[in-house]
């Protein structure tokens, strides 16, 4: 494979990288603003499981020291295309300046707890329906 192969893929993970932290947080936000509006959908079983999967799944890595797999995946994915790690074309750049930040863990280990609680929360406040968006016919 060619450097821009693996640099292309590598941006490909980082897209997708940021669209799980999208999910996570636009995923609470729709569920809390759906349920003012009336939007029967966002109690899908299924989207609340993923959403709450997700974010366990984020919670647990930041607990147990762990780095994120896209994270990894994307590093290995610049280096095989000879770039040092978090530098890349325009939209790379964003990117990253979006996803990582030179913060203390505890401080990542405490936002992602505590967004993991309001995750719970919102099961409490609106518990997901299992086919929760169908429409009565």
């Amino acid at each position: 494979m060619q450097d821009w192969h693996y640099k292309l893929l590598a941006d490909l993970v980082l897209a997708s990288h940021l669209a799980v932290v999208c999910f996570v947080l636009v995923g609470l936000l729709l569920v809390f603003v759906g349920n003012a509006l009336g939007w029967r959908w966002v109690n899908n079983l299924w989207f609340r499981l993923a959403h709450l999967l997700t974010i366990l799944v984020v919670v647990a890595q930041a607990w147990m020291g762990l780095v994120c797999p896209l994270t990894t995946l994307e590093m290995w994915l610049r280096s095989l295309a000879g770039q040092s790690t978090y530098s890349g074309g325009f939209v790379a750049f964003w990117m990253q300046r979006l996803l990582y930040h030179d913060f203390p863990e505890w401080v990542f280990i405490l936002i992602y707890t505590g967004f993991a609680g309001l995750v719970l929360a919102s099961w409490w406040r609106y518990p997901p329906r299992f086919g929760a968006g169908r429409s009565a016919d």
